[in-house]
């Protein structure tokens, strides 16, 4: 089965995220937006995993979680990669939490590495992806409006990471749907 872990959006920051969706909608692009409900911030993506090693991931997500604290996260900002001015993938990023989101990301990596799952090849980037561009269609309006409201116009969008989530991704032609597999709780301060 394919599968990834993923911190979940609760549903306030995933509504918050939708109408930012609908604003940059605005532009014309030619963009497949993220359906809200599927909105996460992807940890690992694991691929297509057997029966067997879903055992030993959902145990190395149990002892990962069990040291961490949970924390605050403030998404603060909008962009894209590979760079703003040429939009592929539109992205909203972290500041408050970042260094906890990749703290975990990374012991995620070397963990699942051990059990036969490569590396990335580029270092982990806490986002949380809401958009990806199909073509070049109205791309100059887009960019305008992503760098209008880079800042986010100063909305907080901020809530509690208190679990890890095991998610299994099933494709379809209308788009992904994610099952949650498990869910860890990190550690109460």
């Amino acid at each position: 089965m394919r599968t990834f872990i993923a911190i979940e959006l609760p549903s306030e920051i995933k509504n918050s995220l939708s109408h930012l969706q609908e604003q940059l909608r605005n532009a014309g692009a030619d963009v497949k937006w993220v359906e809200p409900n599927n909105i996460h911030l992807t940890l690992k993506f694991l691929g297509e995993i057997d029966d067997k090693k879903i055992e030993k991931i959902t145990k190395i997500i149990f002892d990962i979680a069990r040291e961490k604290n949970k924390f605050q996260m403030h998404i603060s900002s909008l962009g894209a990669f590979p760079k703003i001015d040429f939009p592929r993938v539109i992205w909203v990023g972290v500041d408050t939490g970042d260094k906890e989101t990749k703290g975990i990301a990374d012991e995620l990596e070397e963990k699942i590495a051990k059990i036969g799952i490569p590396k990335e090849d580029r270092p982990f980037s806490s986002h949380i992806t809401i958009g990806r561009t199909r073509s070049s269609l109205n791309r100059e309006k887009l960019v305008q409006d992503l760098k209008n409201k880079a800042e986010l116009g100063g909305e907080k969008l901020e809530f509690y990471v208190t679990k890890i989530t095991l998610f299994k991704s099933t494709l379809t032609p209308h788009g992904p749907i994610y099952e949650v597999l498990k869910e860890t709780n990190l550690k109460a301060t």
